[in-house]
Formats: structure tokens, C-alpha cells, sequence
């Protein structure tokens, strides 16, 4: 059994070091320099300092290699180098194999899910064998070996239930789950939410203020997720509320720094600037405005982060707006 991981990112790396515990991996990383790290220090500096790398465990910076014979295909590269990246596989990878993506963000202008332009840049792939995983899975958590779970959500239950044993280790359980558009949705949309917790927190606000956010962030979430066809207890899963949690609260989320950064006053430029990771929903906010404008859903804490991020409002501001709202009944993110 080969996988063929693609993108060395924290998260792209920590995957092919559980795979690795299971079958034959080749990583593919975008800079030879780093390939040659990993091969040689079973090391990944530049994304997963301090931790050592399965010795079987390859890397290249060739994607046709990375790719030859590959048995299952990972893709865990930013959103808004998705398309450009897999579009360097077009005519490698068998129209069967299994494809999952770990990239939780919506593309800019097209607002598709990864796994839409997946098979999109793959027009002859089989629908049911593209998927994604997706849950409250902090990379330097679970290669520090902390009990952690995921899902793998994708249309073929029996491909599902092929992968589930390649990437479970005695630490890292996998479920499966058919909603590949909930667990997409609620996937990209988290890190928006994230934003906002981290300028919560950063503004110095406490458990009450984060445990509410959280609930309406959920509500939000599940809304836009059933209105483009996902399931509702999606959103009480894994994929749903377990990431939402564990991006909201941890500093150890990309996407929960930039907030709390933001909280503190300093410009989103030069958060980004001091950044080597991609925090997706600094890009994916702007998509799911759009989606939530094209399906008519009212998502005010995504609101309020637009305009942090795109109109300079300061989040002492979109605080007082979400706070000022008219009165209402509450609406449920799971039920609905």
C-alpha cells in the first residue's frame, strides 16, 4: 500500500507520519531543500520543529514520483494553491483512487469546497472516491501522541471503510462519515469563527464570552452547511463542533493567533507578514460571505470578521454590532 501525501505543511507532514506507522509514504514538498531535510534528519524544521519523522517515511520535491503507483492520494496543501497543485497531477492518478483533502477553506472567486475543485482539475475521477478528513486535529498535539480523533467523510462508505485502518494508530481513532459538504463546510468555516474567538480572547474576555461565541458559532455554521446539503448531526460531530472547539480555543491554531493578534491592535499586514503557515480564514472569509449571500443565510459573526479583516473595523466595533442586534428567539445550529 502506497499514499502519496502532497503538501509538507504541519499538518500535510503530521498525516504522513501516521500513515507511515501503516503503509509506504512519500511526502511531496514543494522546496527540494526541505525534501532533502526530511530524508535525511527525518526532520521537518521549517513546519514541525522538535519532532522526529518516521525513517520510512520519503519525501521528494518530484509530484510525479511522489504520485507513481500511489494507492491513495492526500492533498494538504493552502486553498489558494489547491487548484494549481492538483492540477500538476492531471493525468498521474488513476480515476479510482481514493483522494482525501485536508485543506479546510473555500476557493476565492469560484467559492467552491476542495473537494468540488478536485473534481474539477480531474473531470474523469470517480465522485464517490473523493473525500475529505477533517476534525479537531491540532498537528502538534497529535504528533506529541495526545489521544486525538478525525473523520473521513466521502460519498463511497466501502472506500471510506478501506482507508479508516491506514491512518489509525494507537492514538489517532478515525470514524467515517458519508456528509463529505458538512464536514467541508464546517471544516472552512471554523477558522473564520476562529478568528473571531482569538479577538475575544485577545480583547481580554473570559470563559462566558468564548462559550457563547462558540454556540453561535455553531448555529452559523450548521445554517450555511444544510442550505448547500449537508446533515445536521454533522455539526454535533467531529468534523463539527469538535474542530470548532479545538481551533476556538487553542493557541496552537493559526487562525485563533491572528485573532488574538487582532484583539491586541496590531494590523492584519503585519500579522500575516510574521506568519510562515497559512491561516486559512484570513482568504476563506470572503468566500463564505459569498456563499452565505448566495443562500440567503444570516451569519453575523462572519459579518462582523469581514469587515475586522477587509473594512479595518476594529473588533471593539463588531463586537458592539453583534451585541446590539435586535432581540430574538435562539435558533439551534444541530436541530435546526
Amino acid at each position: 500500500m502506497k499514499v502519496a501525501v502532497i503538501g509538507a505543511g504541519s499538518w500535510g507532514t503530521t498525516i504522513a507520519s501516521l500513515a507511515a506507522q501503516n503503509a509506504d509514504v512519500v511526502l511531496w514538498a514543494r522546496r527540494a531543500d526541505l525534501a532533502d531535510r526530511i530524508n535525511w534528519d527525518h526532520q521537518n524544521p521549517d513546519y514541525l520543529d522538535g519532532f522526529a519523522l518516521p525513517e520510512r517515511l520519503v519525501a521528494t520535491a518530484d509530484i510525479a514520483q511522489a504520485l507513481a503507483g500511489a494507492d491513495i492520494v492526500v492533498v494538504g496543501v493552502p486553498s489558494h494553491v489547491y487548484r494549481s497543485v492538483l492540477e500538476q497531477a492531471v493525468g498521474l492518478v488513476d480515476p479510482s483512487t481514493p483522494i482525501l483533502s485536508l485543506t479546510k477553506g473555500i476557493e476565492e472567486n469560484s467559492r467552491l469546497r476542495m473537494t468540488e475543485v478536485t473534481l474539477e482539475v480531474l473531470s474523469d475521477h470517480d465522485p464517490g472516491a473523493v473525500g475529505v478528513l477533517s476534525g479537531p486535529n491540532l498537528a502538534r498535539e497529535i504528533m506529541q501522541g495526545q489521544p486525538a480523533a478525525t473523520v473521513i467523510a466521502m460519498g463511497d462508505h466501502d472506500v471510506a471503510r478501506r482507508l479508516q485502518p491506514i491512518f489509525m494508530t494507537s492514538t489517532f481513532r478515525v470514524y467515517t462519515n458519508p456528509d463529505v459538504v458538512g464536514a467541508e463546510v464546517a471544516g472552512a468555516v471554523k477558522n473564520v469563527m476562529a478568528i473571531a474567538a482569538g479577538a475575544a480572547t485577545g480583547l481580554g474576555f473570559g470563559t462566558n464570552s468564548l462559550a457563547t461565541l462558540i454556540t453561535r458559532a455553531l448555529v452559523e455554521i450548521a445554517r450555511l452547511g444544510v442550505a448547500m446539503g449537508g446533515q445536521p448531526l454533522t455539526f454535533g460531530g467531529l468534523a463539527g463542533v469538535g474542530d470548532l472547539m479545538a481551533t476556538c480555543l487553542s493557541p496552537l491554531s493559526r487562525n485563533n493567533r491572528v485573532g488574538v493578534e487582532l484583539g491586541q491592535g496590531r494590523r492584519l499586514n503585519e500579522i500575516v507578514a510574521d506568519m510562515n503557515m497559512v491561516a486559512e480564514g484570513v482568504k476563506t472569509t470572503r468566500g463564505v460571505l459569498q456563499l452565505a449571500e448566495s443562500y440567503e443565510i444570516d451569519m453575523p459573526i462572519v459579518d462582523q470578521v469581514g469587515r475586522i479583516l477587509y473594512e479595518d473595523a476594529t473588533p471593539r466595533d463588531a463586537l458592539a454590532r453583534l451585541m446590539g442586534r435586535a432581540p430574538k428567539a435562539e435558533g439551534y445550529g444541530i436541530v435546526l
